[in-house]
């Protein structure tokens, strides 16, 4: 067996709605990459954001999960319970001077924009000096005139120039919910997380994560972004573009075709378990030394 020692790893579904076949094949990805290291597997609820929140899908993804074979290691890690961490956080890029209040509503980021020819995701910096006496809605960090980029184990190099290509970004929002960036960052030095593995959709949010472990003095994982699965229009498959839960009657059906979008052949394996074991046999022959 190929083994990395001390290796955690950890799948961070939202409990906007149920699990899907897009959500399985980061959870199967994931799942494998740990199993083939001889590590140890972990599933955190990245449960932020009540708005958006599903009643009752945070436990339908842990059963889900389990339906598949999917167990986690640990209990389940909640983020809505961990708002002490988080401020504790913020507060120490606060003593740093790497945190400051925004006044700008989406409209004013807008408008600041089109007057400087910035795309719609570069923020302008109008608040980095001050807000002029308007009230803070978002707490924002700053980020360096300079190109921050990691190895990713499926794409190589990838790197953003902070300021050019995303601005100062929110660690707290306007609404007073923690950002994503700050959370996940926090979430995987306390979790001790080694190896992280994902859809490749969060490739582009990994340079701010990685300026925010340098801020906190925490440590880099490795990452490994995998294929996205998408619908009929190209469209990232989500409860937003009408994913369809996972049929929990046919588990061995959905990880074949999680396992087949990871670009691998079909196992025809008769029992979950036999799955499992050739999957995770064949995952090492091919990512254990990447």
């Amino acid at each position: 067996m190929s083994e990395r020692a001390g290796y955690r790893g950890r799948f961070a579904p939202s409990p906007t709605g149920a699990l899907h076949a897009g959500s399985l094949v980061a959870a199967l990805a994931s799942w494998l990459d740990a199993r083939a290291h001889g590590g140890v597997w972990l599933v955190r609820i990245e449960d932020l954001d009540p708005p958006r929140e599903l009643a009752g899908a945070s436990r339908q993804i842990v059963d889900a999960l389990a339906a598949c074979g999917l167990a986690g290691d640990e209990s389940p890690l909640y983020q809505s319970r961990r708002s002490d961490s988080y401020r504790q956080a913020l507060e120490q890029l606060q003593a740093a001077g790497l945190i400051y209040g925004c006044a700008c509503s989406r409209a004013d980021i807008a408008l600041a924009q089109r007057a400087a020819g910035l795309p719609p995701h570069v923020y302008p910096g109008t608040c980095r000096h001050g807000t002029g006496g308007r009230p803070v809605r978002a707490l924002r960090v700053r980020v360096p005139g300079e190109t921050v980029g990691f190895h990713d184990r499926a794409c190589g190099w990838y790197a953003h120039n902070l300021a050019r290509e995303v601005g100062d970004f929110v660690v707290r929002r306007a609404d007073g919910l923690w950002a994503y960036q700050l959370a996940v960052v926090v979430d995987d030095a306390e979790q001790r997380i080694t190896d992280v593995v994902r859809g490749a959709d969060l490739l582009e949010n990994t340079p701010r994560q990685v300026w925010l472990q340098r801020l906190l003095g925490v440590p880099t994982p490795r990452y490994l972004h995998v294929p996205l699965v998408t619908n009929g229009r190209g469209e990232k498959l989500s409860k937003q573009t009408g994913a369809p839960a996972l049929d929990t009657e046919r588990p061995l059906a959905e990880l074949e075709r999680a396992w087949q979008h990871l670009g691998f052949p079909a196992l025809g394996a008769p029992r979950i378990d036999a799955f499992l074991r050739r999957a995770t046999e064949l995952w090492r022959e091919r990512w254990a030394s990447a």
